[in-house]
C-alpha cells in the first residue's frame, strides 16, 4: 500500500522545495496519527496539553465559549494545518478544536516541535511565516465582522476558504465542499442562523455563488473582490530571508 503523503509537506513546497532531510523530519514528527470523527472535539478551552496537530486529511474549527455561553468560532483549519500554534505561549489550550469532518490528525509535541526549530532552522523559519500569514488572513477575517454587513462578511469567508484550500489543491479551484451548518458559519461571521440562510440564498439570487449540496461555487469573484477588498494571504509566502 502506497504511503500518504504528509499534508503538511504538499502545503509547504508551494512556498519553497524542501530538502531530503526536511522531508524526513516532518515524516518523523508526523508519525503518530489519530482519526477524529466528525463532531468530536479535540481538546477543550483551558484545557491542560501540550500537544500540537498536524491535519492530514478534513477540516476543524477553533472556537472560543463567551462568558454569556455563546460560541465564536475564530478560525477553520484544513489539510495541512499545524494546529494549536495559537496555545504554544502556554500549557493550556485558548480554544476547542472541534472535527467539522471525519478527520485524521498527526500528534506533534512541543518537544519535538523544539526539536525541528534545532534541527531544521529553514523548516521552523518557513513554519513561523506561514503561521504569520494565518494569523494575518484571521485578522482580516475578524475585521470584516466588525465593519461589514452580511453579505460582506460571507462572502469575505467563502472567499478565505477558497484561498486556502487552493494551496493543497495544486491551483485555481472556483468550487470547493462546504462541510460547514448554517450554525458553524453564523458562529464564524457573528450571524443568526436565519440570517446566514436567507444572506446566502440573496447571494444566490443575485449570481454571486452557487450552491449543490455542499458544493459551493464562487460565480462572480470580481464582485465579491469589490465588495470586500478581500487580499489572498495564502498564495505566496517570501522565503528570501529563510536561513540556508
Amino acid at each position: 500500500m502506497a504511503t500518504r503523503r504528509s499534508a503538511l509537506v504538499t502545503r509547504l513546497e508551494r512556498y519553497l522545495p524542501l530538502t531530503p532531510d526536511e522531508c524526513d523530519t516532518l515524516d518523523w514528527a508526523e508519525r503518530r496519527e489519530r482519526r477524529i470523527p466528525a463532531g468530536e472535539r479535540l481538546i477543550e478551552q483551558d484545557q491542560t496539553g501540550t500537544t500540537l496537530w498536524i491535519i492530514q486529511q478534513g477540516w476543524f474549527h477553533a472556537s472560543t465559549t463567551l462568558p454569556g455561553g455563546a460560541r465564536q468560532i475564530t478560525r477553520f483549519h484544513y489539510a495541512g494545518d499545524l494546529m494549536g500554534i495559537s496555545s504554544i505561549a502556554w500549557d493550556w489550550s485558548a480554544n476547542t478544536l472541534t472535527a467539522v469532518s471525519d478527520c485524521i490528525v498527526s500528534e506533534l509535541s512541543k518537544p519535538n516541535l523544539g526539536r525541528i526549530f534545532k534541527q531544521q532552522p529553514r523548516l521552523a523559519a518557513l513554519l513561523y511565516a506561514v503561521a504569520a500569514a494565518e494569523y494575518v488572513a484571521m485578522g482580516d477575517r475578524l475585521t470584516s465582522i466588525g465593519r461589514m454587513g452580511a453579505m460582506e462578511r460571507l462572502a469575505m469567508l467563502l472567499l478565505d476558504i477558497r484561498a486556502r484550500l487552493r494551496v493543497t489543491a495544486g491551483g485555481v479551484i472556483d468550487s470547493f465542499d462546504l462541510p460547514l451548518t448554517q450554525q458553524d458559519i453564523g458562529d464564524a461571521v457573528g450571524l443568526t442562523k436565519v440570517h446566514v440562510s436567507r444572506t446566502l440564498g440573496e447571494m444566490e439570487r443575485q449570481g454571486l455563488i452557487a450552491r449543490t449540496g455542499r458544493r459551493m461555487k464562487i460565480l462572480d469573484e470580481a464582485r465579491l473582490l469589490d465588495m470586500t477588498g478581500f487580499v489572498d494571504r495564502y498564495g505566496v509566502i517570501d522565503t528570501s530571508w529563510l536561513p540556508g
